[in-house]
């Protein structure tokens, strides 16, 4: 009796202690979300709504007239992340593929320590390869005077969003069934026909949710395209300009700018906006992640 009342009361710690991590997790989640609409909240008493979205001159300082325009740097945002992507989605589910399907028991255990190893590289190291390594490749290859533009951040952001994506799209194909792989070999099909007709299109779902949860780790950036784009203030027209993204922004104006004043809050504003956007593409990812498993299951 006492053996069974004791795992009793462990099991209910247990729960207790899980149930207590989640309902924390939630509650600090709901506290950033509601002191950044707190605080961006005084901004729209000075600042109109479509001046901040579709105005692109972001000058706060301006002696003449103050602006707080976002759409250069939400343009700057999307162009640099979805440069990010194209590079970082072939590449990573290729990866993924030759570690699921291709790759020696030896060889995959040598590459996924070194993918792990890879996302433990901080964002500072990355930026400062950037600067020393792919910015003056860039300036050389183009002609043109420096190499810190939306190109540069987009190489460095793909290196960064690969592990997410070559992590979870591996997973996703390990757990397509193996009987699909049986049975279109066994219907005449080589190996490649197999992963490429069978395989990633029965884990398109987890593969979709890797690429989002990717694109997720590159939206919110901050220290890499700080020091790898030029942080230009201009709407960008093209990958070989300098652009500033929105969390480059914060960074660089938040620690200088007086405390309640316009141009604070404006700063709160533009977190809250990249808030609602990573939270979109997460939310996003983890439910179509969830209808992959209940699939599957």
């Amino acid at each position: 009796m006492r053996k069974k009342r004791r795992s009793g009361l462990k099991e209910s710690a247990i729960k207790a202690f899980f149930f207590t991590s989640g309902i924390l997790a939630v509650l600090v989640l709901l506290g950033i979300f509601l002191t950044l609409v707190a605080t961006s909240f005084p901004a729209f008493r000075e600042i109109k709504l479509g001046e901040f979205f579709l105005n692109t001159r972001w000058d706060p300082t301006s002696p003449e007239k103050a602006e707080y325009g976002l759409l250069s740097m939400i343009m700057s945002t999307l162009m640099v992340t979805a440069g990010a992507l194209v590079l970082a989605v072939p590449i990573g589910i290729g990866v993924a593929a030759y570690l699921s399907d291709v790759a020696h028991w030896r060889v995959r255990e040598i590459l996924k320590p070194v993918v792990e190893i890879l996302a433990g590289i901080p964002s500072v190291v990355v930026g400062f390869i950037g600067i020393v390594l792919f910015g003056p490749a860039i300036a050389k290859v183009f002609h043109i005077g420096n190499g810190l533009n939306a190109l540069n951040g987009s190489i460095l952001l793909a290196i960064m969003a690969l592990p997410t994506i070559i992590s979870i799209s591996e997973d996703s194909l390990n757990a397509v069934p193996r009987a699909y792989s049986e049975a279109s070999l066994a219907l005449g099909a080589s190996r490649w026909q197999t992963l490429v007709r069978v395989k990633l299109p029965a884990g398109l779902s987890g593969i979709i949710a890797a690429v989002m949860l990717g694109m997720g780790r590159a939206i919110g950036e901050t220290m890499t395209v700080l020091m790898a784009t030029g942080n230009a203030r201009s709407f960008p027209h093209g990958f070989l300009e300098a652009v500033r993204t929105m969390t480059a922004n914060i960074a660089i104006e938040l620690g200088e700018v007086p405390y309640y004043t316009t141009h604070y809050y404006a700063l709160f504003a533009i977190g809250l906006v990249l808030f609602v956007m990573t939270f979109a593409v997460n939310l996003i990812a983890d439910v179509v992640l969830n209808k992959y498993q209940e699939r599957e299951q």
